[in-house]
Formats: C-alpha cells, sequence, structure tokens
C-alpha cells in the first residue's frame, strides 16, 4: 500500500523564497544557489576562522554573527584572507551572516571565486538557527506516499486503508458529517518527524473526495473549514477488510496488531465490512478506545483480568473426602 521512501534534495536556492521566513538576500556566489544542503544541522565556524578547520562538515549552513563579524574585523586582512580560505575549502552548502551585517570584502572575493552562496538575513543568529534547521528538518524528513483515508476523529488521527471500493471515502464521509475532520483522501503523504509519522494532503485533491456515484466533492466548500486539517499524527491505522465467514476474527480485543509507516509502528486494527455493520460508529469507538489506552487504560485486559479473578474466587479449594466414599 505504501510507495518508496523519497529522498529530498534541498538546495541553497529554497531558502531565499519568501514563504521560508528566514529574510535571506544574495550578495555573492550567485551559481553556488544549486548546491546541495545534505543535513539539516547548522554549524558555526568557531575556531576554523583561525585557521584549523577539523570542525567543519561538508554540505552544511554555515552560519556567522555578531561575534565572528567582529572577530573578523579586528584582525588584520591577511588573517581574515586565511579564515576565508579555511572556512571555503570546507565546501559549505551556503554561508550565511546574520543580523543584516555587511561581509567583509575578502569573505565577497572568497564566495564569488569558489562560487558558494553567501547570503544575509536581518534575522540574528538565534532566530535564524531555529527557523533555517526547522525548515530544513521538514524538508528532509523520510517521506512516502499511501493509498488511503486520513482523519481527525476525536483528536486521534486515524488512517483508513484498504483495497478499493471497499468504502474508505464513503465512511470517511459519514465521520464528516458527523463532525470529525478529513486530512486527506486517496493519496496521504506521510513524513517522519521526531519518532512520529504525520500525514497531509496533495496538492490539487487536498480537501476532496471521490464519492462514486457522486463524483469529486469539495469537503471544505461543503461542510466548512472547520471539516478538514492540513496535516495530522497518525496515531491508529483502521484497515477495511471484506468479511468471511470462514475467518476468525479477535473478538475480544487482545490481539495487539500494528502498522510498519517508514521506521514507526502504529497500533492497527482490522475490521470486516459487511452490510449492517455501521463502520463509522465503530471507528469512533476504536478512537475513543485509543484515547483510553493512551491514558494507561486498556478494557479488553481490564476485563481478562476481572475475568480471571472471578473465576479463580469461584474455583471450590477444598478436595475430595475419599475416605466417605464406598
Amino acid at each position: 500500500m505504501s510507495r518508496s521512501i523519497r529522498t529530498v534534495h534541498v538546495t541553497a536556492a529554497q531558502l531565499v523564497a519568501p514563504d521560508v521566513r528566514l529574510e535571506l538576500r544574495v550578495v555573492a556566489g550567485q551559481p553556488g544557489l544549486d548546491r546541495r544542503i545534505a543535513v539539516p544541522r547548522i554549524q558555526k565556524p568557531g575556531l576554523a576562522l583561525t585557521g584549523w578547520d577539523e570542525q567543519l562538515h561538508e554540505e552544511r549552513l554555515l552560519v556567522l554573527g555578531g561575534t565572528e563579524m567582529d572577530y573578523l574585523a579586528a584582525i588584520p586582512s591577511e588573517a581574515r584572507a586565511l579564515a576565508v580560505a579555511t572556512v571555503l575549502a570546507a565546501h559549505p552548502a551556503a554561508v550565511v551572516v546574520t543580523r543584516g551585517l555587511e561581509p567583509p570584502v575578502e569573505l565577497v572575493a572568497g564566495c564569488e571565486e569558489a562560487e558558494v552562496a553567501l547570503l544575509v538575513s536581518d534575522l540574528v543568529s538565534s532566530e535564524f538557527i531555529v527557523r533555517a534547521t526547522m525548515w530544513l528538518q521538514d524538508q528532509m524528513a523520510p517521506a512516502t506516499s499511501i493509498h488511503g483515508v486520513l482523519l481527525d476523529v476525536l483528536g486521534i488521527g486515524i488512517l483508513l486503508l484498504g483495497k478499493s471500493g471497499i468504502g474508505k471515502s464513503e465512511t470517511a464521509l459519514d465521520l464528516v458529517v458527523r463532525g470529525h475532520r478529513l486530512v486527506a483522501d486517496d493519496i496521504v503523504h506521510i513524513r517522519q518527524k521526531a519518532r512520529f509519522v504525520f500525514g497531509s494532503g496533495s496538492g490539487i485533491i487536498r480537501h476532496h473526495m471521490e464519492i462514486r456515484g457522486l463524483g469529486i466533492i469539495n469537503i471544505k466548500d461543503l461542510f466548512g473549514i472547520a471539516a478538514v486539517r492540513e496535516t495530522k499524527k497518525v496515531e491508529l491505522v483502521v484497515e477495511l477488510v471484506e468479511w468471511v465467514e470462514s475467518d476468525e476474527y479477535d473478538r475480544l480485543g487482545l490481539d495487539e496488531c500494528h502498522y510498519r509507516i517508514l521506521d514507526e509502528v502504529v497500533p492497527m486494527v482490522r475490521l470486516p465490512v459487511r452490510p449492517g455493520r455501521n463502520i463509522a460508529t465503530i471507528i469512533e469507538v476504536a478512537a475513543r478506545n485509543q484515547l483510553l489506552k493512551l491514558q494507561g487504560h486498556n478494557s479488553a485486559k481490564e476485563f481478562q483480568e476481572r475475568l480471571n479473578r472471578a473465576i479463580a474466587e469461584a474455583r471450590p479449594t477444598g478436595g475430595f473426602d475419599v475416605d466417605g466414599i464406598e
């Protein structure tokens, strides 16, 4: 059901876009905008400005703030040239000067010659590093796509899976009518962040749903902005399967199943579908049950423990009086 993991190629040019909110402008090294940013971690030059480059890594953003600029301004031009040559020899993805400070001429000339993008941001270093790191982590997170429907049911992100035509979209529509929220229908884009997986819709079909016999409908237009959301953490997978009389299904809820998405495993339940079963109601109850489990209450296990105690208490403790039997 899932596609292969996508590898996202991020370049310095993407950082300059206004919607990234890094307040960047290009000062030199325009051809270097196509350089790849390999990891989301930002590095500061530190001792590299003195000629010691052991701590620098290739294809990372290199940030120079007020302290670094004051140091460069205080040293002789020969030392500045050595500092610039040292940091550029590490092949950074780009060099960023923060606080809107003017880069020294040696840095401008060095970036032009090495074709490394030299960018200036009006943000202070701490704010720039936070924003850039968060954006890069989001862009570089492992990603994949899954054929299914993602909903927010009572605050629980539920991913509906099942073969085509089994009723995923119709069930999702029923849940939306009940006041729950649609995240994505048909194609769910998945990203892994901080040991969780998050799903979102796909471009032009976002907030739309295909209902066989009715066609494409826009959930946002029909039910309002409160009926949709952009992204949601996947906390429960519900697979809809056809009811087969000969198959055995879990009747106590003691069988714990999981579904692997990227590198994470998510709790999963399988719901057999047949006429007369209200799948939307069952999914609502599954969401409530998952909320209880997250709070440390497992109804099935608690029932089994009570049943075992009741059986133990009802069991006779005395033995047979064999001497009284003739």
